[in-house]
């Protein structure tokens, strides 16, 4: 008999929550999670919010006014601007996929690096049309 048996490999059946937070994840693995996140929220408020916001302002001046009452709410502004940030977040990171599959910046660093100009033009983006939400100008 010989000791070079390989080893058992760990087995892990019990793996909390606390435990799979702690996990420190690459930011594009952040990126990848945060865009099927977005795309979920905007799929689950499509029928649900943005075509009735959308029918009740384009079918008469008077719902447009009533819309527009309702928008002066900072409550609802904030969830106008979660939709905005989950809008920009994915249309940023599916323009990151697109050139992913066409085996452009496949490599660690630029992954990485492609990963961070996700996060930083979508919230760039997302502040400037915040912004404009709020009425700064």
């Amino acid at each position: 008999m010989s000791d070079t048996a390989p080893k058992q490999r760990p087995q892990y059946r019990n793996i909390s929550v606390p435990q799979i937070l702690s996990y420190r994840l690459p930011l594009a693995a952040k990126s990848s999670i945060l865009h099927r996140v977005s795309g979920a929220l905007l799929f689950l408020c499509l029928p649900l919010v943005l075509l009735p916001l959308f029918s009740l302002s384009v079918s008469s001046p008077e719902s447009f006014e009533t819309l527009r009452s309702y928008v002066d709410n900072p409550v609802c502004k904030l969830i106008l601007l979660v939709l905005i940030w989950g809008y920009l977040h994915h249309f940023c990171a599916g323009i990151r996929y697109l050139a992913l599959d066409l085996h452009l910046g496949n490599d660690k660093e630029s992954a990485k690096k492609s990963a961070g100009m996700v996060f930083g033009v979508s919230l760039a983006l997302t502040v400037v049309f915040g912004l404009k939400l709020f009425g700064v100008w």
